[in-house]
């Protein structure tokens, strides 16, 4: 028996010994030379490099809430334990000042590091591989030579022993991010660049589709399957479907989604969470033809399946009940004291300032993460050059658990909106996951916004 045992846990050694050994192999594979030369000197080359930086969105992960751009640091909530955005300034000691081009791209394109390490897929490598090396040489000239170098060192992870190892990374790699090429759906060119930036620099795949046993995306492209972009939950938001079903953007015009892209909200919505941030320092910076494409290219996308293509009628009792002061649940009291006054009584809001609550998806979304969060904690519209004021939603904590549920279970079943109700332990679920989460640039009022008492989004 001991000889036996002995066996075992040799051979146990042996295999983990050779893992180890194909892991630290497996991110050469990945890896490819480059002979391009890039003039990080070149204005016209810079400028592009800045525009494209916009569209991948790289602002918003490696900049903190009052931090120095693009310095890295802000964390990212894993199930294990948070890990952190790097500094990726131009310092040659703590960021990447003394990257080639060859690791820039290596890096950015198939997720490993000049020490030949795999990268964390919170890095959205699956979805920038898609970029032609011409937009990420540009992007290299930019942030060697535009961007301000910031003496930052790294954060080490809060992932226990074990899942901190990067070598496993690799396989993950293997299984789960194969190498690809961008494969347009139709020749049309505003579609096809619509598809491109919906897929590739915009990896909007990242929030809006859901996750594997891997942490995975389960598709990574529309034809790969019809959940593409289905929604997700990441960060305690719902990162809402962007298919055409009801729930999704099937009520939304092609029009609404290039001013929600552009400003952060439309007459009847707003940004909130991460999207906000996504509009701050992305999308509002895009030009009308990219923004264009991309709205028209997400109209063209089929309901995600098992969900339903439109909902029942359902007739508004609400209004008229809440102007005769007919307060028939805790919920509609809650609503008349602390919402009513910004969101009226027939749920519309105010056009830009205040978002509608009746016939919201956001509102009425199958999951209420958004909503819960949104309440306890509040938060603001981004902040556009297209308006004079990012309004705030002021955070209602102080609110029992039970109230909570009521006012949530109210606003996503009156008037005409439809939704699963939610528990006091899905509050109490909320209420444990903020405690533990950090505060971003959207979660802050700026000193002359106005307070609003619930946000509606895309």
């Amino acid at each position: 028996m001991k000889k036996w045992s002995l066996i075992i846990i040799v051979a146990a050694i042996l295999g983990l010994a050779a893992a180890y050994i194909i892991g630290q192999i497996l991110p050469n594979m990945r890896t490819s030379n480059s002979n391009t030369e890039v003039d990080i000197t070149d204005p016209a080359l810079i400028k592009k490099g800045e525009y494209v930086a916009r569209t991948a969105d790289c602002v918003a992960c490696h900049t903190t809430l009052e931090g120095e751009t693009y310095a890295g640091g802000l964390p990212m909530l894993t199930p294990l334990g948070a890990i952190y955005s790097t500094n990726i300034t131009p310092d040659q000691e703590t960021g990447i000042g003394n990257y080639s081009f060859y690791d820039f791209k290596n890096a950015v394109k198939h997720g490993v590091s000049p020490d030949n390490k795999a990268l964390y897929p919170a890095m959205p490598y699956p979805s920038y591989q898609l970029m032609p090396d011409e937009d990420v040489a540009a992007m290299y000239a930019f942030f060697m030579s535009d961007v301000e170098p910031v003496n930052q060192p790294n954060l080490q992870s809060e992932l226990p022993p074990v899942a901190n190892w990067r070598w496993p990374l690799a396989y993950w790699q293997v299984l789960f991010d194969p190498k690809r090429d961008f494969v347009p759906e139709t020749d049309n060119e505003l579609l096809t660049r619509g598809q491109y930036l919906v897929e590739g620099p915009g990896h909007c795949g990242s929030c809006h589709t859901d996750r594997g046993i891997g942490f995975q995306e389960i598709a990574l492209s529309n034809a790969d399957s019809d959940e593409y972009l289905s929604g997700a939950v990441i960060d305690g938001w719902r990162a809402k479907s962007i298919r055409g079903e009801h729930r999704g953007l099937g009520t939304w015009t092609t029009e609404e989604l290039n001013d929600f892209f552009k400003t952060g909200r439309t007459d009847t919505t707003a940004a909130f969470g991460a999207m906000a941030e996504v509009v701050e320092h992305s999308t509002q910076y895009m030009t009308d033809y990219d923004i264009n494409a991309m709205s028209s290219y997400l109209k063209t996308l089929t309901p995600a399946p098992n969900k339903e293509k439109a909902l029942s009628e359902k007739k508004d009792i609400t209004t008229q009940k809440l102007l005769d002061g007919d307060y028939d649940s805790r919920g509609a009291i809650l609503y008349a004291e602390y919402c009513q006054v910004c969101h009226r009584a027939d749920g519309q809001g105010v056009a830009r300032i205040f978002p509608a609550l009746d016939g919201n998806s956001a509102i009425y979304s199958n999951k209420a993460d958004s909503v819960l969060q949104i309440t306890l904690s509040g938060g603001r519209m981004p902040e556009t050059e297209h308006d004079r004021m990012a309004f705030t939603m002021p955070e209602f904590s102080n609110l029992s658990d039970a109230d909570v549920a009521e006012v949530v279970n109210y606003v996503r079943n009156s008037w005409t909106n439809q939704a699963p109700e939610i528990n006091v332990d899905d509050v109490v679920k909320m209420r444990a996951f903020l405690a533990k989460k950090p505060k971003t640039s959207t979660d802050i009022a700026p000193d002359l916004s106005i307070d609003a008492t619930e946000e509606g989004a895309n």
